[in-house]
This record gives structure tokens, C-alpha cells and sequence, in this order.
């Protein structure tokens, strides 16, 4: 069952250092959601760290106890995508193409870098096949249901899919995942959490296994805003300190771009009311709203037309893996890959130039607002079984990726999120900014979070 009580990140550093919990008790309640028979455990992890997080855990309680100073996360449970390495396990990506290949020598050093800010990795979650799906189905591993109606076995959302479950079911207080199209986003946004796309530059992809070494960026996906802003500072190599966590007295109230068109196409009834609700909330909560446009959007689908940049940089990495074992692969993932053959060196070279003039553009005309703001995803989300139809599946993995690749392609920053009520279907709204605005980007969205609040209940 989900454990929608389980304490924020931040909560969570408050009441270790408060002794009101040790971190010991938060590994084992995490190892025991994890192995319910009645939860998602089995279909949100693919490998389990118990033996060693027991010990880190164990470890740091005792340094804790003789008043040792300790990082501000130290102790607290995280998961980890499974295309992170992790010193002494296999990583595979989510395919079964990497079953049976040598463990990974060293940490990925953004996970090196989440272990010395103190957290503890707790094992390894369950993803699309490479990454290559907004929607989370895994035909290997099998697919967490989203809890939302739970017993309708909805998506998750992907990339990272069971990062988001991990934390939804209190699994882990944070999930490490990663965002080349919205693969932090996107589960956030379709299971009611926050979701973080850094600028793709400001955190290390290596020891990470690629998609497209163009767009991916290493992200977080928690409960609140200052859950994703801890693991951001910790996956920098910045361990996170109390003072400089942002607060929403800290920032006046915003100027958010509305963004009118391309994103907003095509919304169902219950994100468009949902949407069109919060931005009335943020409103009436001081926030100066304009209505914005960037016509060049509707020339994304054309400029994508063979593949954007994942296909031929995926196909790069993979074509050896695809010569022996193609047969292994997850066919709707294969066919992706190999669209990277449609592209010729001068396409590629044309894709970098429009990505470029589209930046610009971009920058110029919306640049000067705080945030843009637009729907993290189109629609709510459906029904794994009806995941089966070939052509339902592609119609919704486009509609899920569409608005959050937006800001990838715009080498960007961006969070997702919740703004529905509490007990209705989840739905995100998404805040943007440019290229290295990661930290104001965060402080608007703790001003965001809490002018929403009073609506959520």
C-alpha cells in the first residue's frame, strides 16, 4: 500500500538529528514495504542492497550517537535507477541484453556523490528498457502500478518508473533517476510526486548507461520541492546544508509565463480543470500571470521527424549489442534504436543547428519571466493493460513526452508539480527555465508548492 505518511527528506534529517528516529528503523521499514506481498516491491526493484544498507545504517546511528558531525542526509534510504552504477552490482538498464555482464567496478559518480551526502542506497529500481519510454512497461521485469486506483493497475510513468513507486509506497525516501524527455517528470507528474530536470551539464552522466549524450541529465524524484533541491545539491558533489534551503518567504511572488500554445494541445478534461485551477490559485496567491506563446514549438515534431538525437546517439552506443543479441531486446525499444539509421551526417548536423536557433529564440522571448509555466503531461494516467494496443501505447508515449522534451531540447532546467486535490487523479504542472537557472528555478518552485498547498487539502 502506499505510505503517504512518510516524512519529507528534509523532515526525515530533522528527525534523525532530533533522535527521534534512527536510521537503522528507516532501512528496515523500507526493506519491509519493499518485501510486503500484498505492495510493489518485486516489481519496483530489481536487485536489493539489504545486508549492506543495514550495515551503513548501523554505522552511522553509531557515529550519530557519539556526536560525530554527520552530512544533513546521512542515514536516510534512497533508490537508485538502474542505470546508475553501483560498485558490485549489474547494471542492465532495465533489458535483459545486460544480464549476465560483469558488476560495475566503481560508483557512477553522481551516486558516489549521493553516498558521501550520507544516503544510504537501499537497492536498485525497476525502468524502461535503456530509457527509451515515457510510458514505464517492462516486459522483463514487469510493471509497478501507479497508486492512483490502485487496483485499476495504472502506469507509472517512465523512464523512471520504479523510482517513483519506491517513493510513493515509502520504499525510499528519495529516487535517483534520470530525465533525457521527462523521465523524472513524467512518473512525478502521473503519480502526484515532485520530479527535477537540472540543467543537463550541472551533474555528471558517468558510470551511467546513455541514451543520448546530448540531452540526459541526472535527476531526483520526492515528495516535496526541498527533497529534489537536497539530492540536486548532494548529486553536484555539494553536500546540502540547512541555511541555504530555499523557503517561500525568501522569494516575492513570481512573473510566470503561461505557455498558450504546443503544451496546452490535446489536454483531457481532468488536467485541463486541474491545471486551469491551479493557475487560478497561484494567482489569487500574488503571482503575476501572462499568457505566452513560442510558435517555433510546432516546428519540434518536424525538426524530431528521424529520431532527435536519442535515436542516432543510442544506436551509437548499442549497435554492437544489437549485432549479437537483438533478439533480447524489448521490440518497441529496438525499433527506436535503429531510427538512428534514417539519419545521415548532415541531418544530425541540421538537428544540432535548429536546436540551437531554437534556444535563442526561446531565450529571447521568454527569458525574462520567472518561470514558464505549462502542464507537466496531457493526460491522467491509463490503464497498464491497455498498454497492449501497439497503437494506443505510441499515442501515449508521444502525448507523455511531448511537453516535458521541450525542455531538454532547450538545454534547460525544470520541476513537476502535484496540483490536484488530494484523492483525485494526479496531475503535474511543470515550471521551466533556462539554462543554468537551476537555483532560482528552485526557489520559485517552493513559492509554487506553497501558494498550492491550501487547494491540494
Amino acid at each position: 500500500m502506499p505510505a503517504s505518511s512518510t516524512l519529507s527528506l528534509l523532515a526525515t534529517a530533522r528527525a534523525l538529528a532530533q533522535g527521534h528516529t534512527t536510521s537503522l528503523t528507516l532501512v528496515e521499514q523500507a526493506l519491509a514495504r519493499i518485501s510486503a506481498p500484498e505492495g510493489e516491491g518485486a516489481r519496483t526493484f530489481t536487485q536489493l542492497h539489504t545486508q549492506a544498507a543495514q550495515e551503513q545504517a548501523a554505522k552511522i546511528d553509531a557515529h550519530r550517537k557519539a556526536g560525530h558531525p554527520l552530512p544533513l542526509l546521512a542515514g536516510i534510504p534512497m533508490s537508485v535507477k538502474d542505470l546508475f552504477d553501483e560498485a558490485g552490482s549489474t547494471t542492465t538498464a532495465g533489458s535483459a541484453v545486460l544480464v549476465g555482464s560483469p558488476p560495475a567496478q566503481h560508483d557512477a559518480i553522481a551516486v558516489h556523490n549521493a553516498k558521501q551526502a550520507g544516503l544510504i542506497s537501499i537497492g536498485r529500481t525497476s525502468m524502461t528498457e535503456f530509457a527509451f519510454s515515457g510510458v514505464g512497461i517492462n516486459p522483463h521485469t514487469g510493471t509497478p502500478a501507479n497508486p492512483w486506483q490502485r487496483d485499476q493497475r495504472r502506469i507509472p510513468g517512465g523512464s523512471s518508473s520504479g523510482a517513483a513507486i519506491s517513493v510513493t509506497d515509502g520504499m525510499a525516501h528519495i529516487a535517483l533517476g534520470s530525465d533525457t524527455g521527462g523521465s523524472c517528470r513524467i512518473p512525478a507528474a502521473l503519480t502526484g510526486l515532485v520530479g527535477y530536470k537540472p540543467t543537463a551539464s550541472r551533474i555528471s552522466t558517468v558510470g551511467t548507461v546513455p541514451l543520448s549524450f546530448t540531452l540526459d541529465s541526472l535527476g531526483s524524484i520526492g515528495h516535496t520541492v526541498a527533497c529534489c533541491w537536497a539530492t540536486d545539491q548532494a548529486l553536484t558533489g555539494t553536500p546540502p546544508l540547512w541555511t541555504d534551503c530555499p523557503t517561500p518567504e525568501q522569494t516575492p511572488a513570481p512573473r510566470l509565463g503561461i505557455l498558450q500554445n504546443y503544451a496546452t494541445d490535446g489536454l483531457d478534461n481532468t488536467v485541463s480543470q486541474t491545471y486551469q485551477n491551479a493557475l487560478r490559485t497561484l494567482e489569487k496567491a500574488g503571482a503575476s500571470l501572462h499568457n505566452v506563446t513560442l510558435p517555433e514549438l510546432a516546428e519540434l515534431p518536424h525538426i524530431n521527424r528521424l529520431g532527435g538525437f536519442p535515436a542516432p546517439e543510442s544506436l551509437t552506443w548499442h549497435q554492437q549489442l544489437i549485432a549479437t543479441k537483438a533478439e533480447l531486446y524489448d521490440p518497441f525499444v529496438l525499433k527506436r534504436i535503429l531510427r538512428g539509421k534514417e539519419q545521415t551526417a548532415v541531418d544530425y548536423i541540421s538537428l544540432i543547428q535548429a536546436r540551437q536557433r531554437l534556444i535563442a529564440q526561446a531565450t529571447q522571448r521568454l527569458g525574462t519571466y520567472d518561470a514558464i509555466v505549462m502542464p507537466t503531461v496531457p493526460c491522467v494516467a491509463p490503464k497498464i493493460a491497455d498498454m497492449s494496443d501497439d497503437t494506443l501505447y505510441t499515442r501515449t508515449n508521444l502525448a507523455l513526452l511531448r511537453n516535458p522534451t521541450i525542455t531538454n531540447f532547450l538545454d534547460g532546467c525544470a520541476i513537476s508539480l502535484p496540483c490536484h486535490p488530494h484523492g483525485t487523479a494526479p496531475v503535474g504542472l511543470m515550471a521551466m527555465q533556462f539554462n543554468n537557472k537551476d537555483a532560482h528555478l528552485f526557489r520559485i518552485a517552493t513559492w509554487l508548492e506553497h501558494a498550492l498547498a491550501p487547494s491540494r487539502g
